[in-house]
């Protein structure tokens, strides 16, 4: 197999209906989603004046694992992402077809996850403009995974316009944010603050703490394209330019937000907020302060916008793994259906939906956070950059489209501090995963001794 594969899935080239734009567009509001809402006043809890360094090193991370994503996802621009990306970089013939399956056993438990996690971002902001009580807010959570699984049931060329409509009120929401800081006069305060707070203790416990998790999780979505390489136009360019592009972007408007409403609300009260177990809904009152009540009620709503976007983004381009590895007989056969006349994965669609809606029932925002880069981190994240690497050795970089700089200094960083985060989601997580990878162990070591198939295969005479 070569480096760039001309092969094109679901079924034709001209199935690539997606260009820069609207991946970046994809990626974009994949990324911002609830989360910077959900998790700026925790951060700041936790790390105090400094929280502006967590959401720089969130950023860091994210731009020296995407020369990961780039380089793999410019060389096998398929539907499936890091599915395929393990299969080839640990033989796809030998311990790639492990490799790939566990990557795609554990989506079918951590996508589900990060659709769980808008959706109850979602209710927990909802609350702000209809008091509910628990069992009203999981109503809320389940009824927008069904939502947004309907918005998707539908043609690709659709998806990419529903999806420049909802980053448009993603972009709308962090602007009015960002100016009304601005326009309220005090936009720098934090910043001449900033300089005053540094502490090596608390850059430590952020290294190993939560506050490392949150910013992290609000920065996932950066590769979401690799996982729709297979629909990307010219994939050997747009692709790593999405990635790059979609990074610096959100990192300057996560900057700006937690500026602008700290130079409103002083991050002192917002810590003592979070120190007592109040007010979680710090965007509502922002705007409450500067405009009114009237005013808080349209942002908040605009919030949830936000939130519908990303669990749309993160639904459509999950639902393409198990239909890539379906495909190729890596997984369950019925994952592999596409929709007769739409012409997309519906059965993987409705399969992460349903998974997604019981997780939205059942769990905390704080467990599926955690869960998530857990469930994420050993196979995917660490396993693309040893995977890498072996590339690299085999085959050489002559053909690939898109190099990384510095090689190899960009993925031993990535994986050093993969495994950083990795500790830092606590013990519980951290079994939780164990379990979730040993169950995936025991299928496929069932499923390839009757298949005959790596470790068990027998060469023939």
């Amino acid at each position: 197999m070569q480096w760039y594969l001309h092969r094109m899935d679901i079924n034709a080239a001209q199935n690539r209906r997606l260009g820069l734009f609207h991946s970046t567009v994809l990626n974009m509001i994949d990324m911002v989603g609830i989360g910077p809402f959900i998790t700026m006043p925790i951060v700041i809890g936790l790390m105090g004046g400094m929280y502006i360094w967590a959401w720089v090193a969130g950023a860091v991370l994210s731009f020296v694992d995407a020369m990961i994503w780039s380089e793999l996802g410019a060389a096998y621009p398929l539907a499936g992402g890091s599915y395929n990306f393990l299969k080839v970089a640990y033989g796809e013939k030998g311990p790639g077809k492990m490799m790939s399956f566990l990557y795609v056993w554990q989506t079918i438990i951590q996508a589900p996850l990060v659709a769980a996690s808008a959706a109850i971002g979602f209710a927990q902001y909802f609350i702000y403009l209809v008091p509910m009580e628990v069992w009203q807010q999981k109503m809320v959570s389940g009824s927008v995974i069904i939502l947004v699984t309907i918005l998707l049931y539908r043609k690709i060329e659709s998806i990419g316009k529903i999806g420049v409509m909802l980053w448009l009120g993603v972009v709308a929401t962090l602007s009015w944010i960002i100016f009304g800081g601005i326009a309220h006069g005090n936009f720098m305060q934090p910043i001449f603050e900033f300089k005053n707070t540094f502490s090596i203790n608390t850059i430590a416990s952020f290294l190993f703490g939560q506050a490392c998790v949150k910013t992290i999780y609000s920065y996932l979505g950066y590769y979401n394209v690799c996982h729709l390489g297979g629909e990307i136009k010219n994939p050997g360019k747009n692709i790593p330019r999405s990635m790059f592009i979609s990074i610096f972007a959100i990192a300057i408007l996560y900057l700006a937000m937690n500026i602008s409403v700290t130079s409103v609300i002083p991050w002192q009260e917002i810590k003592a907020w979070q120190d007592a177990g109040t007010n979680n809904f710090v965007i509502s009152t922002f705007i409450e302060r500067l405009y009114g009540h009237t005013a808080a009620k349209a942002a908040t709503v605009m919030v949830l916008w936000v939130a519908l976007a990303s669990l749309f983004a993160v639904m459509l381009g999950y639902s393409r793994v198990p239909f890539a590895a379906a495909q190729d007989g890596a997984f369950f056969k019925i994952f592999a259906r596409l929709h007769p006349t739409k012409n997309f994965p519906h059965v993987s669609l409705l399969v992460l939906a349903a998974f997604a809606f019981v997780f939205s029932l059942l769990f905390r925002m704080g467990d599926v956070i955690s869960g998530i880069l857990a469930m994420r981190i050993m196979v995917q994240f660490i396993g693309q950059g040893v995977g890498l690497m072996m590339l690299r050795k085999r085959k050489g970089t002559d053909n690939l489209p898109f190099k990384m700089p510095l090689y190899p200094l960009p993925v031993i960083l990535a994986i050093l501090m993969w495994l950083f985060v990795f500790y830092a989601t606590g013990l519980a997580i951290i079994l939780s995963f164990a379990v979730v990878l040993v169950s995936g162990l025991i299928v496929y070591l069932v499923k390839a001794k009757i298949n005959n198939e790596w470790p068990f295969e027998t060469k023939l005479n």
